[in-house]
């Protein structure tokens, strides 16, 4: 996140695969081989002119011309490299999760103490055992409304770095609808006078889901990712416990927030590309949480959040979650997690997948021999490798 430039060891290389009784053709038009899920390192001019702007010591002004250069680098980057999808590197963000709540109506940012995080969730774990009393996070107030875009300006300014052949290309990722609820839960995600039920929270949440969507197809957006990595913590029997412990129902709780990303998904044109990104947590590098709290730098040194296989959740994710395509990350087989290619039994036919097995954490040239999985997995489709 700290580095100077961006490299082809900052990407994350993905190997798909179809399943080879796929007779009939996938909604999807993307044919992947290598890609990358959308976020990208910082250059450390950008890195240390946004660690001002969140102190307060720098304008929006100062900071967007950063912004911009990052981001043209990046696309010429991903051109260069032929990659099915194009993002902004999410240079614009702080985290994969900013820029849709707090751009909502309905929605009050505020600092709130870590006694109202569910902290047996392991990234909220990890902000408890690095001393954190409270941290950045949102209450919904009133009722919730997207009066505005919220992605419109990012997408357009995106367009005009890429030929109008390949805007078909370009990508916008979004956090999932779920994931201030993953932080506070039911009790404490919304006013109760607003909101009587999750039911109807995640219902409004998926009409701005779904109206953001609109516009940016309407501006030529093709492919849109959720990010979502909470749903893997679902595979650890310690969170199941203790979820049942705060009486609530891990299977229960999952499907909530499958419905609320269906919410968000219904409806879209046949042409539009929706992705659900989730992963186990892959940090290698030092990482900076916001300056406004402590002003430390904190270093994650290969920290894995869900340490389970997929195995417990797979086959409600590929065959309930009404996505195109699955990108599927942290499977890589340097480490002592857990999990093989087993849980990809469950992919519908009509599906995409795109795997993460390649590490990213050392700059050594990884040789894959696909021969290998495809005799364990015969399901494998060996054209796609």
């Amino acid at each position: 996140m700290q580095s100077s430039t961006c490299h082809l060891a900052d990407i994350k290389y993905s190997i798909p695969f179809r399943f080879r009784h796929m007779a009939a053709p996938v909604r999807s038009p993307l044919r992947l081989r290598v890609d990358h899920v959308g976020s990208l390192l910082r250059p450390k001019p950008l890195f240390e002119q946004r660690t001002l702007f969140e102190q307060g010591k720098c304008t929006h002004e100062a900071l967007k011309p950063l912004e911009d250069a990052a981001i043209a680098h990046v696309v010429a980057l991903q051109h260069e490299l032929g990659l099915a999808t194009i993002t902004d590197g999410e240079m614009r963000r702080f985290i994969f999760y900013d820029g849709v709540f707090d751009r909502l109506e309905g929605i009050e940012l505020r600092s709130r103490p870590m006694s109202e995080f569910k902290t047996y969730w392991p990234d909220v774990h990890g902000l408890v055992s690095l001393g954190f009393t409270e941290f950045p996070s949102c209450i919904c107030t009133s009722k919730i409304q997207r009066s505005r875009s919220i992605f419109a300006a990012e997408f357009d300014a995106l367009k005009r770095l890429v030929p109008p052949e390949d805007v078909s290309r370009l990508k916008i990722n979004m956090c999932p609808p779920n994931w201030f609820h993953h932080f506070h839960g039911s009790k404490l995600t919304y006013d109760k006078s607003v909101y009587g039920t999750d039911d109807e929270y995640f219902e409004d949440v998926g009409i701005a889901y779904r109206a953001e969507i609109k516009e940016l197809y309407e501006l030529g957006c093709r492919n849109i990712q959720i990010d979502e990595p909470s749903l893997s913590f679902f595979c650890q029997p310690d969170v199941r416990a203790a979820l049942c412990e705060d009486q609530v129902d891990s299977d229960e709780l999952f499907d909530t927030y499958v419905k609320a990303i269906n919410l968000c998904t219904k409806d879209r044109p046949e042409d539009l590309n929706i992705d659900l990104h989730v992963c186990r947590g892959n940090f290698r590098v030092s990482i900076m949480l916001r300056p406004d709290f402590l002003g430390l730098y904190y270093s994650f040194q290969g920290v894995g959040f869900a340490q389970a296989s997929y195995e417990h959740i797979a086959q409600k994710l590929f065959q309930q979650v009404d996505v195109d395509t699955f990108y599927v990350l942290n499977l890589e087989y340097d480490e002592d997690r857990p999990g093989d290619l087993h849980a990809f039994r469950f992919i519908p036919p009509k599906k995409n997948v795109v795997l993460g097995i390649v590490t990213t954490k050392k700059s050594e040239v990884i040789r894959l021999r696909p021969t290998l999985i495809l005799c364990t997995y015969p399901w494998v489709c060996p054209w796609a490798l």
